[in-house]
């Protein structure tokens, strides 16, 4: 998920179980706490771009690292902390707590959390929340906000981390729900197209639970598309792109290639782009996809030109974050 989120989610939580010992500084604790598995991200800054986006939620994100982790900087702390009332134990709480609930949610995202590492590369991806939902974000928000004015002894305080994390679980809750139905309908949409899928998944569009995305796997390609919850009826438009495997010469094939083909899952295509051949990484959609069904695709690295390959996953969303396709973007989500 976004900084802002992690950084709000910590902070309910680092006041649920240290607020009565660190008073508002749990808060402060506790959104440190849930921020330190994402210091994965300063390997771009020494490693290839199609290494560093396989390294980002790996190791820092499994389970190993929070059973090290936790009590290791737990006994910094507690070491170098002045607040006795803070046992060892609550601290080595306050951070397995936080680094769980960190890659839980990340998790919940297409890019993929490495629980498993180092004894597995499996990634875990639900696809059930974008990594960057306000719907989500904004009850935790004004629990944050509400904690940070009311003074620490008041027992209102308790309330306000009811309200931000019940909530905030109950829109999980709805994004699951949003899910199973769009399901259904791809699956009833698949066999009246006549299209057989070796397998699919659905993800949401940017922003919010309401559209979702849609891509099918077949033989030599793939055939993508949208569905909002609020579509009058089911059927939709799917674009067939072709995986086209053998674009790529062995000279291309190396460790890039792999390495990004292992990070889409599976669910990539090669293009020619003028004089370089293109990996595209169908999982994080097309720019405004739901309005132009041949813009490109928000993940694409140029495999014969590693070195424009920076910011890879980013570039693309922020070439999809203007007014046009923000408004596009709300009027495919009223529905067809």
């Amino acid at each position: 998920m976004d900084s802002i989120t992690h950084i709000v989610s910590g902070a309910l939580f680092g006041e649920a179980i240290a607020g009565k010992q660190l008073k508002k500084k749990a808060m402060l604790w506790g959104a440190i706490a849930q921020t330190i598995p994402d210091f994965d991200v300063i390997s771009s800054f020494w490693m290839p771009p199609a290494q560093s986006v396989l390294a980002h939620r790996g190791f820092t994100h499994s389970f190993l690292f929070i059973a090290l982790a936790s009590p290791f900087l737990a006994g910094i702390v507690k070491g170098l902390s002045r607040n006795q009332s803070m046992t060892l134990l609550r601290w080595m709480a306050l951070f397995a707590t936080e680094f769980a609930v960190h890659i839980s949610i990340d998790s919940l995202t297409t890019y993929g959390t490495a629980w498993f590492e180092p004894f597995s590369h499996y990634r875990v991806s639900f696809n059930t929340i974008f990594v960057a939902d306000p719907f989500y974000t904004i009850w935790m928000l004004i629990a944050a906000i509400a904690l940070l004015i009311l003074k620490s002894e008041k027992k209102v305080r308790i309330r306000w981390i009811i309200f931000g994390l019940v909530t905030s679980t109950l829109y999980i809750g709805y994004c699951i729900n949003n899910k199973r139905m769009i399901s259904e309908v791809v699956k009833e949409e698949l066999n009246r197209e006549h299209i057989t899928s070796t397998r699919w998944i659905t993800t949401p569009a940017p922003l919010n639970s309401f559209l979702w995305y849609l891509i099918a796997e077949t033989k030599d390609g793939y055939y993508t598309g949208y569905h909002s919850v609020f579509d009058h009826s089911a059927s939709s438009s799917y674009q067939y792109f072709p995986r086209n495997d053998s674009l790529v010469p062995p000279s291309a094939a190396g460790d890039d290639f792999n390495c990004l083909k292992r990070f889409s899952q599976g669910y990539y295509t090669i293009q020619k782009m003028n004089d370089t051949l293109v990996f595209n990484d169908l999982r994080f959609g097309q720019i405004a996809g739901w309005q132009d069904p041949e813009s490109p695709f928000v993940f694409h690295y140029y495999l014969q030109q590693p070195g424009g390959n920076r910011m890879v996953v980013q570039r693309g969303r922020f070439a999809s974050a203007g007014k046009e396709a923000f408004s596009s973007l709300v009027k495919r989500i009223r529905g067809n």
